[in-house]
């Protein structure tokens, strides 16, 4: 061969292979770069499959299928065996490795023996909640010493937080309130209750909150799992990334924390249901507000860790939600409740019947479980709520909604994301009194304690707004 028509044919072999390459680089777009559509409402979250390097699925086999088996059957895929969920008999988490869309791996695995079920790994996208109001309070901005009733905290800010003490400020409705200065009468809340927020992390250095936060005891182990190693859980759980920093990045988590437990009579910002708790952060979603089922479910797994552990946490607070259903969900909530761990849940903001159209996780039938609605300051279901005489079980204040955010700032928000903590807040304040008390119990105390409301008959089933008075025993 002459030496023209040797570059020549190098040329041409050239050519092929990065021809070849090329299509197979766009295949590989195609699968890892999908859109993912967006709800665009007040703190309303859309699941959509995960773009990922590879197809995340969630399988669960059968209960006593060992775990040699199942990452025999997940090698046999050329597949990756990413966790075990290990508070769910059979339930794992794995990586397809062949460039397959989520779907053909779901469908693969279900004609796997011993297989239960199958299902996508789903993307979780979290809207920032409307503000109306943005703004930062310093030391120096809180005006003269003012001297308040021994119920009343000294907090400057108080006066704005018509969910727990409602004189008809700002066009609102004289007691259309939580009742929460009656309730303080009996109980503040108490610092060995532990509150998940299952959000996107918490500012745990917010000064309305540090007080509050929940920090891993020395007597307690780090963290450790057999796939994702040992993590210094010293302040809560990232499984975003599965590092030993939740630190909010969005807001979204640290605004719910500080409707749970900002500090209050610490003469600064805002006063939570509660003036003492131990907020446990667990971030699932990034800055983005982006998260999947799959980390829930890990964050969910890490808090039945602990309990076990002896952390006394006794509620998962989760201020999101979507029309799709995962079983593999479904199954991590049960068992927190079968740990004694009660699930609030956002009812959703679409201003839809959830009766017709489900909304998870609220809509789990499931007796840890407590969908909350939003009502306004004048006891009115808020506009964007979702509601239904079945599926939703309560209502709480969830427009307008003064809290803490991030960098040391307060930030008024609406949404069911914002009635979710006033329910989980309730639920401390009465397990500080009776710590004891049974999922069963305090779930059943939670939805006989509200307040009756026209505007809520033939709404929510209880028929009414939570009232933390009644809660606590103080009529």
């Amino acid at each position: 061969m002459n030496r023209n028509n040797l570059l020549a044919h190098l040329a041409l072999a050239t050519a092929i292979i990065l021809a070849a390459a090329f299509i197979g680089q766009v295949r590989r777009w195609r699968n890892e770069w999908k859109p993912v559509r967006v709800v665009r409402e007040v703190g309303e979250l859309e699941l959509n499959p995960v773009a990922a390097k590879g197809a995340e699925v969630l399988v669960r086999f059968k209960p006593g299928t060992t775990l040699d088996y199942i990452k025999s059957i997940v090698a046999t895929h050329h597949d990756r065996f990413e966790d075990e969920i290990e508070a769910v008999d059979g339930l794992t988490a794995v990586e397809d490795e062949d460039g397959l869309d989520a779907d053909t791996v779901v469908n693969e695995y279900l004609k796997v023996p011993g297989v239960e079920y199958a299902e996508p790994n789903m993307q979780i996208t979290l809207d920032d909640p409307r503000s109306s109001n943005s703004f930062t309070y310093g030391s120096g901005s809180g005006g003269s010493m003012v001297s308040y009733p021994m119920n009343l905290p000294d907090d400057p800010m108080f006066g704005s937080q018509w969910s727990l003490q409602n004189t008809g400020q700002n066009g609102g409705k004289d007691g259309a309130d939580i009742s929460a200065v009656n309730a303080w009468d009996t109980t503040r809340g108490s610092e060995s209750i532990v509150v998940a927020v299952l959000d996107s992390g918490v500012d745990y250095t917010h000064q309305d909150l540090v007080e509050n936060m929940w920090h891993r005891p020395a007597e307690v182990a780090e963290y450790s799992d057999r796939e994702l190693g040992t993590i210094d859980d010293i302040n809560g759980f990232n499984a975003v990334d599965n590092l030993r920093d939740p630190m909010d990045d969005n807001g979204h988590g640290t605004h719910c924390a500080g409707i749970i437990g900002a500090e209050g009579g610490n003469g600064f910002g805002i006063s939570g249901v509660n003036w003492h708790v131990k907020i446990m952060p667990l971030k699932f979603m990034n800055a983005f507000g982006q998260g999947t089922t799959k980390d829930a479910i890990e964050a969910i797994n890490y808090v039945i860790d602990r309990k076990k552990d002896g952390v006394n946490v006794r509620v998962i607070s989760a201020s999101w939600g979507s029309t799709s259903k995962s079983k593999a969900l479904g199954d991590a909530i049960k068992r927190a409740g079968e740990e004694g761990i009660l699930f609030v849940a956002a009812a959703g903001n679409s201003s839809e019947n959830s009766d017709r159209r489900p909304h998870y996780p609220a809509g789990y039938d499931l007796p840890n479980v407590i969908s909350v609605a939003a009502t306004d300051r004048n006891d009115q279901l808020a506009t964007f709520s979702n509601y239904g005489a079945k599926t939703v079980h309560i209502a709480a204040p969830g427009r307008d909604i003064l809290s803490t955010w991030l960098n040391g700032t307060f930030r008024e928000a609406s949404g069911t994301s914002m009635a979710t903590p006033e329910v989980s807040g309730v639920a401390a304040l009465v397990l500080a009194l009776e710590p004891d008390m049974t999922v069963a119990k305090l779930r059943e105390r939670l939805l006989t304690s509200v307040d009756k409301l026209p505007a809520l008959e033939g709404k929510v089933s209880s028929g009414g707004r939570i009232n933390a008075s009644k809660a606590v025993g103080e009529n």
